[in-house]
């Protein structure tokens, strides 16, 4: 790629995320972190109380893009094969034959919104992970190439828990980054009120193709990182674990650190910070903005701290503090 079709595109950024606050109100560390899960080819899980605005940020997002979109709203019956797809009979007009016909589900999409996943029971939830991980499914023995661009959000509401299939923290694991949303603050919640009860609908224009999404993932992983930097990403994973780590915090309350992987994503994500905000190396605040969407699933803490009220986000705190 050259250099100047590469400046183009990341110039195109600020123009996407322009175009993404004409309906989207605030929330833009939320937004920015959706988009470094896109240039990075990840996925996200998006936790937020009902009424923030999810599901209207991703198909915002999805329209400034011209990818296509779709939204599963995960239930108690769903099963794998109402989100995968699945065989169906059809004649054959050459033969005359009856033959199966593989009918692609919901996933074939750009965009998936994965609407409550902790809704549905753990086989359907498995069965999108796969995708996530293989970029492809798999029926009737036969592989199915997935498209790409590919992005999984998934949604899950932390308030009602009754009738829910938490996700185990090894599939927790699969997700790139952990984004919590808040409510918004007083001005933004008043201009939501304003700008969303009247008869006027923002027009949204397409600023990057799916080819221009897949220039910049590949872009993403040529961002200079130096080697400190990665020693720093290196020693921050290590620091987590309480088996390895010097942090009498982290030994109070921990159970079990982050892995490989989680290294792995704070690396990747730094770079697509730094693409984000149009730099070409990583510098190392772009690595503790996102520890905290990084690690925070990556992190289990003992039953003391639940009690007492510790978070992963102030273990993740204590460790930006102590590891320099």
């Amino acid at each position: 790629m050259d250099t100047q079709h590469y400046k183009t595109l990341v110039a195109k950024l600020p123009l996407l995320k322009a175009e993404i606050g004409k309906v989207i109100i605030g929330q833009q560390d939320v937004i920015n972190e959706v988009l470094i899960t896109l240039l990075a080819g990840g996925h996200c899980l998006l936790e937020g109380v009902p009424g923030l605005a999810k599901t209207l940020m991703v198909k915002t997002m999805s329209d400034a893009l011209a990818m296509r979109f779709k939204r599963i709203q995960f239930t108690p019956d769903l099963m794998p094969g109402d989100i995968v797809g699945t065989e169906i009979l059809e004649d054959d007009h050459e033969t005359g034959h009856k033959v199966f016909v593989f009918n692609r589900g919901p996933l074939f999409a750009n965009v998936v919104l994965a609407d409550e996943i902790n809704r549905t029971p753990p086989k359907t939830q498995a069965a999108m992970l796969e995708a996530m991980q293989e970029y492809k499914v798999t029926y009737g023995g036969t592989d199915y190439e997935l498209p790409r661009p590919f992005l999984i959000i998934a949604t899950q509401n932390p308030i009602e828990q009754a009738g829910t299939y938490p996700l185990p923290e090894a599939q927790l694991d699969r997700f790139l980054l952990y984004i919590k949303l808040s409510y918004p603050s007083e001005n933004e919640e008043l201009n939501v009120l304003k700008s969303t009860t009247g008869t006027a609908k923002p027009k949204l224009e397409t600023v990057l193709s799916d080819k221009d999404i897949l220039d910049l993932q590949t872009l993403t992983r040529q961002v200079h990182i130096s080697d400190e930097l990665i020693d720093y990403i290196n020693r921050l994973v290590r620091s987590s674990r309480p088996q390895t780590t010097t942090s009498a915090f982290v030994k109070q309350w921990g159970e079990w650190g982050a892995g490989p992987r989680a290294g792995q994503a704070l690396v990747l994500c730094a770079k697509a910070r730094a693409v984000l905000h149009e730099r070409f190396s990583v510098i190392s605040e772009d690595i503790q903005s996102l520890a905290y969407p990084v690690l925070r699933h990556r992190i289990a803490l003992n039953f003391r701290a639940e009690s007492e009220g510790i978070t992963t986000d102030k273990v993740i705190s204590e460790l930006l503090s102590a590891v320099k």
